[in-house]
Protein backbone atom coordinates (compact mmCIF):
# COMPACT_ATOMS: atom_id res chain seq x y z
CA UNK A 1 0.00 0.00 0.00
CA UNK A 2 1.83 3.25 -1.37
CA UNK A 3 2.22 5.50 1.77
CA UNK A 4 0.27 9.63 1.49
CA UNK A 5 3.23 11.54 0.33
CA UNK A 6 3.28 14.63 2.81
CA UNK A 7 6.21 16.81 1.48
CA UNK A 8 3.90 19.55 -0.42
CA UNK A 9 1.46 19.83 2.15
CA UNK A 10 3.60 22.53 4.06
CA UNK A 11 3.74 24.68 0.74
CA UNK A 12 0.08 24.35 -0.50
CA UNK A 13 -0.63 25.52 3.30
CA UNK A 14 1.79 28.66 3.13
CA UNK A 15 0.76 29.50 -0.21
CA UNK A 16 -3.01 29.44 0.40
CA UNK A 17 -2.19 31.61 3.49
CA UNK A 18 -0.69 34.30 1.41
CA UNK A 19 -3.35 34.15 -1.35
CA UNK A 20 -5.76 34.26 1.41
CA UNK A 21 -4.12 37.48 2.91
CA UNK A 22 -3.73 39.65 -0.29
CA UNK A 23 -7.57 38.63 -1.44
CA UNK A 24 -8.36 40.42 2.50
CA UNK A 25 -6.29 43.25 1.88
CA UNK A 26 -7.57 43.87 -1.74
CA UNK A 27 -11.01 43.37 -0.46
CA UNK A 28 -10.12 45.52 2.44
CA UNK A 29 -8.64 48.16 0.38
CA UNK A 30 -11.64 48.91 -1.86
CA UNK A 31 -13.71 50.20 1.30
CA UNK A 32 -14.72 53.69 1.93
CA UNK A 33 -13.92 54.38 5.83
CA UNK A 34 -15.25 57.51 7.05
CA UNK A 35 -12.40 59.71 8.22
CA UNK A 36 -14.37 61.12 11.15
CA UNK A 37 -17.40 59.21 11.97
CA UNK A 38 -19.88 61.54 13.48
CA UNK A 39 -22.27 59.83 16.09
CA UNK A 40 -26.33 59.87 14.93
CA UNK A 41 -28.74 60.54 17.35
CA UNK A 42 -31.05 57.89 18.04
CA UNK A 43 -33.51 59.53 20.27
CA UNK A 44 -37.35 58.22 19.41
CA UNK A 45 -39.69 60.87 19.44
CA UNK A 46 -42.86 61.42 21.36
CA UNK A 47 -45.82 60.39 20.30
CA UNK A 48 -49.69 61.47 21.08
CA UNK A 49 -51.54 59.46 21.51
CA UNK A 50 -55.42 60.04 22.71
CA UNK A 51 -55.36 57.47 25.89
CA UNK A 52 -52.39 59.09 27.15
CA UNK A 53 -54.38 62.48 28.21
CA UNK A 54 -57.86 60.79 29.49
CA UNK A 55 -57.11 59.34 33.00
CA UNK A 56 -57.82 55.80 33.34
CA UNK A 57 -57.94 52.56 35.69
CA UNK A 58 -57.74 49.32 35.49
CA UNK A 59 -59.66 47.03 37.74
CA UNK A 60 -58.88 43.79 38.00
CA UNK A 61 -61.52 41.21 38.49
CA UNK A 62 -60.21 40.15 41.69
CA UNK A 63 -60.94 43.13 43.04
CA UNK A 64 -64.55 43.89 41.65
CA UNK A 65 -66.85 44.08 44.61
CA UNK A 66 -69.13 41.05 45.14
Amino acid sequence: MPQLDTSTWFMMIMSMFLTLFIIFQLKVSKHNFFFNPEPTSTKMQKQNTPWETKWTKIYLPLLLPQ
